[in-house]
């Protein structure tokens, strides 16, 4: 039995203390719709043992005493999940449950969960429902002790209620009539806090398991918000590509035609048409990079080793790589590899003066291993800003682990753990 229950709503407790207040009323009539639910739950899961100890069958009465309550359990929390929320707006969350199959039973009563809905039902629902007496019972006697001197003028005279002969005692009546008018809000809005607090730690998640939850709905969160970044790079990417980068290739084929076929031409404008084609022929060389750098095309089209391959190519400085990578993790993951090298490699050229650097890429189960090393000067420290923290930042995004070796004089080992199953 599902009760989908729509979005969270706000609740608060209002003025329950006074008995005109609608809360007042609400809290009541929640404590008394919970009178019959409790007192039904008691009866499933205590009369099965009743009739367990009175039969013979050994078998029979496992069934009875065992499978009568766990197949009652789960209706029954959905009932008080619902009665929270129709009449308190108070959503208990739902709690996963294993799946019918082989083995559901004995895991249903392994599990921590069925032992705290049972706690519920058995021990805080009778208490909550006698309690729930107790507040209708305060309602039902204060309400015709507090109105009676409107209606003991029609008694008869014999009555000890009767107005005639018997004001003393009709107005200390009356007043402990409004008494219990004053008390009935307050011990139904007690009732009400205790039953929410109790079903909130008994039928709802445990703390670490909604912290697990969360834990779990941030991982999905920040994994999403990683691959929309991703693809937003990629889209710009194609944009530049297929856009800006294509006018500047048109600009100095013009350029570069007109400084070949113009004929004629004075000295002074030739000459800034030398500068145009040459300026424009650097921006188109700053653009590629820039492209490169957002998100290089043959890393989507031919994989890790090919764009590996292309910026080990272009460094200046010997690059050994070793790729062994037979089956291609996810985008993201291909994609922070990608930029863990490039930008190790920046380091080893700009900072460590190292003549030669050696890259090795494995795939290893669900693991990504990538070691960069380089022969410099070391010393390499995040602190020092020579973008090592945002290497690591990078490689947390994706839950991959980031460690550094870099003693004063050499060599910089850099080693990359990032999980492929993403």
């Amino acid at each position: 039995m599902a009760i989908t229950l729509p979005a969270r709503r706000a609740f608060h407790w209002g003025n329950a203390h006074a008995p005109w207040s609608p809360w007042a009323w609400r809290n009541t009539t929640f404590v008394t719709a919970g009178v019959p639910v409790h007192f039904t739950a008691l009866a499933i899961f205590s009369v099965p043992w009743l009739l367990a100890v009175s039969t013979t069958g050994v078998l029979l009465a496992l069934v009875v005493s065992v499978g009568l309550p766990m197949a009652a359990l789960r209706p029954l929390t959905a009932v008080q999940r619902h009665r929270f929320w129709a009449l308190l707006g108070v959503d208990v969350p739902v709690v996963p449950r294993e799946r019918l199959g082989r083995g559901a039973v004995a895991a249903m009563v392994r599990s921590p969960v069925t032992w705290r809905q049972l706690a519920y039902h058995l021990l805080v629902g009778p208490v909550i429902a006698i309690s729930g007496l107790l507040v209708v019972a305060v309602w039902a006697a204060g309400l015709p002790l507090a109105l009676l001197n409107t209606y003991s003028w029609a008694l008869r005279p014999s009555s000890p209620l009767a107005l005639t002969g018997h004001a003393v005692t009709d107005g200390l009546l009356n007043a402990g009539g409004v008494v219990l008018l004053l008390i009935a809000p307050g011990l139904a809005g007690a009732i009400v806090r205790l039953d929410t607090r109790v079903a909130l730690a008994l039928l709802g998640p445990s703390r670490a398991e909604e912290l697990e939850r969360r834990v779990e709905d941030l991982a999905e969160s920040r994994a999403g918000v990683v691959d929309a970044a991703d693809a937003e790079r990629r889209r710009i990417e194609r944009d530049l590509h297929d856009g800006v980068q294509q006018r500047l290739v048109a600009l100095a084929m013009n350029l570069g035609l007109a400084r070949e076929t113009l004929t004629g031409v004075p000295d002074d404008a030739m000459q800034v048409i030398a500068e145009a084609h040459r300026e424009a022929k650097e921006a188109l060389t700053d653009l590629r990079n820039v492209v490169r750098g957002l998100h290089p095309a043959v890393l989507d089209d031919r994989g890790l080793d090919a764009a590996l391959s292309g910026i080990a190519a272009r460094a200046p400085l010997p690059v050994r790589l070793q790729v062994d990578v037979p089956e291609r993790p996810s985008p993201t993951v291909e994609a922070v590899a990608y930029f863990v090298a490039s930008e190790a490699l920046t380091n080893a050229v700009r900072h460590a003066r190292a003549e030669q650097v050696r890259i090795v890429a494995a795939r290893d189960g669900d693991v990504l291993r990538m070691v960069i090393t380089d022969d410099g000067i070391g010393g390499a420290e995040p602190s020092k800003g020579t973008g090592l923290t945002g290497l690591r930042q990078r490689v947390g995004s994706v839950d991959g682990t980031f460690r550094i070796n870099s003693p004063a004089g050499g060599p910089t080992v850099l080693t990359v753990e990032l999980p492929c199953a993403l």
